[in-house]
């Protein structure tokens, strides 16, 4: 009996494969953003374009495995959605395509400039370094007899110098005094926040790092029950009491790099795709920790917040 042939069609398209280093704290509004903004360019996971997500750590150590492992897959783009993420793909490869989501990807040295970024590199600046003195001046018109104001950060952020030079100049400029307080890991955090309720600040600006977006609760929670005016990078603080926050929304950015993926697995080189600074940033105030803190928020800055929660 004779064998039927099996008919191969040579013309069929071969789905692209993608590799995808996530924070664990980013997975889920990662995945529901990214999932979004592939569909909205004609991707679907599954359909037409396959996804390997990886959830790592915060540090490049945590990602260089996965990262170094990808560098060997026959991937056709790997999405780093940190800086520390890109930095581990960066050592790792450089003839894949990457698209990152970075906090200040000039200063932590991931390209040369945004408009030209040269290499396999590109993608999203979050904008971290600058949106740190915008939101010491926020907390300023909140609290505006502060003085003393704690900066709870981690000294492990590859951004963070950028950031801290940027809190020291508003700080110079609106004449306030900033108290570092630095938490790289759990162990740390604690200390630090034990520390930071021992000097009683008159207020406390929270720096842009995923680490401490981990721990949200915990922090959010221990400033409250300080009875500390602070603000907050990210309005997922809100979920655990937190005062005010300012900052990218995630699932927003995440669509955002979506559109960067399109674009390079539909034939663009990264070096010549500049990168994109994000340019709306959501304002939140919670009325109800102002009442408890009685706080009066001025008008001014209800009338320019994104969302008031009563």
């Amino acid at each position: 009996m004779a064998l039927a042939a099996i008919r191969v069609d040579a013309d069929a398209p071969v789905m692209p494969r993608i590799g995808i280093l996530v924070p664990q704290i980013l997975t889920s509004p990662a995945e529901a953003g990214l999932r979004e903004g592939l569909r909205e360019q004609g991707y679907i996971e599954g359909q037409n374009i396959a996804i390997e997500w990886r959830r790592i750590g915060n540090s490049v150590e945590d990602a260089a495995p996965d990262a170094i492992e990808m560098a060997h897959s026959k991937l056709d783009l790997i999405l780093a959605l940190s800086t520390a993420s890109a930095r581990a793909v960066l050592q790792a490869t450089s003839t894949i395509p990457i698209v990152f989501l970075s906090g200040d990807p000039v200063a932590t040295g991931l390209v040369g400039s945004l408009a030209a970024p040269r290499g396999n590199a590109t993608g999203v600046s979050a904008n971290s370094a600058q949106l740190t003195g915008k939101r010491l001046d926020l907390l300023h018109q909140l609290v505006p007899r502060a003085r003393r104001i704690a900066f709870l950060r981690n000294p492990s952020n590859a951004v963070l110098p950028a950031q801290f030079a940027e809190a020291q100049k508003a700080a110079r400029q609106l004449g306030l005094h900033l108290e570092t307080f630095d938490a790289r890991g759990i162990a740390d955090l604690d200390a630090a926040l034990r520390a930071l309720q021992r000097s009683a600040p008159h207020a406390v600006l929270i720096a842009s790092d995923f680490g401490l977006l981990t721990e949200n609760a915990k922090i959010s929670s221990a400033i409250r029950k300080a009875r500390i005016p602070a603000i907050f990078p990210w309005k997922e603080y809100h979920e655990h009491g937190a005062l005010m926050s300012y900052g990218p929304d995630l699932k927003d950015t995440l669509r955002l790099t979506a559109s960067y993926v399109a674009r390079i697995l539909k034939g663009a080189k990264p070096a010549d795709l500049p990168v994109e600074e994000l340019s709306r940033f959501d304002l939140v105030i919670d009325l109800r920790m102002a009442r408890e803190l009685k706080l009066e928020v001025p008008q001014s800055l209800l009338l320019r917040a994104n969302e008031v929660i009563q």
